[in-house]
């Protein structure tokens, strides 16, 4: 007895999981190029206005710069509900992004930052290294000639500090 051609049958549950959790994770990994681009070219472009506070001594809770999580936050809300409707895998995307904001805060605003009640600071490894990409990147106060423009990836930090001194732009 021949079985049927692939396609012929429903995919396993398993096979559907699994093609969400990658629709997840290909859009963290997405969204990590996406916020590094937005970051280096619009956020230290055109959007400076905005951004500028990021790089300035915080007055408040709030600043200005949040104005961009809540963009983020928008196409998030726009791929769970009416996009969804219009291709059902967008709703994974917006778990993806869902996820990777969380992250974002977490990690950016809270670990970094210190805008949340998180701990110590990491001594090592991984987490270390992020926060010294992140202090690198307000070394400079203006919006030409920071390095390390992402938010879950660190470049290497000895790399990071060359960059600096010798005096690279973006």
């Amino acid at each position: 007895m021949d079985l049927p051609a692939r396609g012929a049958y429903p995919a396993s549950m398993v096979e559907v999981w699994l093609v969400r959790l990658f629709i997840v994770a290909a859009t963290v990994g997405a969204m990590e190029g996406l916020a590094t681009a937005v970051h280096r070219y619009v956020m230290h472009g055109f959007g400076w206005g905005w951004h500028r506070s990021h790089h300035e001594p915080r007055r408040g809770r709030f600043e200005r710069n949040d104005l961009y999580a809540l963009l983020f936050a928008g196409l998030s809300l726009a791929c769970l509900s009416f996009l969804a409707d219009l291709w059902p895998a967008l709703w994974w995307v917006g778990i993806g992004t869902l996820v990777y904001g969380l992250l974002y805060a977490v990690l950016h605003d809270g670990l970094v930052h210190r805008r949340l009640p998180i701990g110590r600071r990491p001594p090592r490894l991984y987490l270390k290294r992020l926060v010294q990409a992140h202090r690198l990147h307000h070394a400079v106060r203006s919006r030409d000639g920071a390095v390390s423009f992402g938010f879950l990836y660190a470049p290497p930090i000895e790399a990071l500090r060359r960059r600096l001194r010798g005096g690279a732009l973006r």
